[in-house]
């Protein structure tokens, strides 16, 4: 049977030449979902995605991406929301198409966030004049 995870993998500057993607296709029978990356040659890089495959796949897959020196994280998504830094101006809500952030109480017009209606689309991104949405990377 079948399960998706989503991964962030962070590369090492040594590791970023590699066709990893590729290998995690061919050699570890994985459907790949790249959401966001980041991977410049000689610097670092970061890959945000969902892997689908029979958990054994998936396992040996990170035995051995974590056997190259990359990190992994799961179940992180790309978009952070600092609830401290928002002031619920609202500019951020009527740009996210799925009502991640949102307005539960329009008495108290405070915005909240629902990573897992997130999609990252990264509209907040550039909508947020205070900072508050910003990228893992």
């Amino acid at each position: 049977m079948n399960t998706t995870r989503k991964v962030l993998f962070y590369f090492p500057r040594s590791e970023t030449d590699k066709p990893i993607v590729y290998r995690l296709v061919k050699e570890f029978d994985l459907m790949v979902n790249i959401f966001r990356a980041k991977v410049t040659p000689e610097e670092e890089g970061y890959l945000l995605l969902d892997l689908t495959g029979t958990e054994e796949d998936i396992r040996r897959a990170c035995d051995w991406i974590r056997s190259l020196g990359v990190q992994i994280r799961e179940g992180v998504k790309g978009v952070r929301w600092d609830e401290d830094r928002c002031t619920s101006c609202g500019n951020c809500v009527t740009h996210c198409p799925t009502r991640a952030l949102f307005i539960p109480q329009r008495s108290s017009m405070k915005v909240s966030f629902d990573p897992n209606q997130c999609i990252e689309c990264m509209n907040c991104l550039d909508m947020c004049p205070f900072g508050a949405c910003s990228s893992v990377f």
